[in-house]
């Protein structure tokens, strides 16, 4: 049985100390911060993309249980943000770990 998160702020803040992936609008996203905002940069093949969010955006998200994923509005759209619990970004080379 699937529970319903508490905010979407308190999960943003879970997935960063776990080193958690987002995906954000059906893109992968490694890089996110939230500090007075949510800011989250993911490319879309050589694109660059960067979403900003208020922290009283993030308050106002909506939890929709039937996609387990997060509505939020940026002021002009909606946006559906999914945080992937147990998929860490990691920036080291594997390769270099062993030795």
């Amino acid at each position: 049985m699937t529970t319903t998160p508490d905010s979407l702020r308190t999960e943003l803040q879970t997935a960063l100390t776990a080193h958690s992936m987002l995906e954000i609008d059906g893109l992968h996203a490694f890089e996110f911060t939230l500090d007075e905002m949510l800011q989250i940069e993911s490319m879309d093949g050589r694109e660059r993309k960067v979403w900003r969010f208020s922290l009283a955006q993030i308050d106002a998200a909506a939890f929709d249980a039937a996609l387990q994923s997060w509505v939020i509005n940026d002021g002009n759209a909606d946006h559906r943000i999914v945080v992937l619990q147990g998929i860490a970004a990691s920036d080291e080379d594997e390769e270099g770990e062993q030795e």
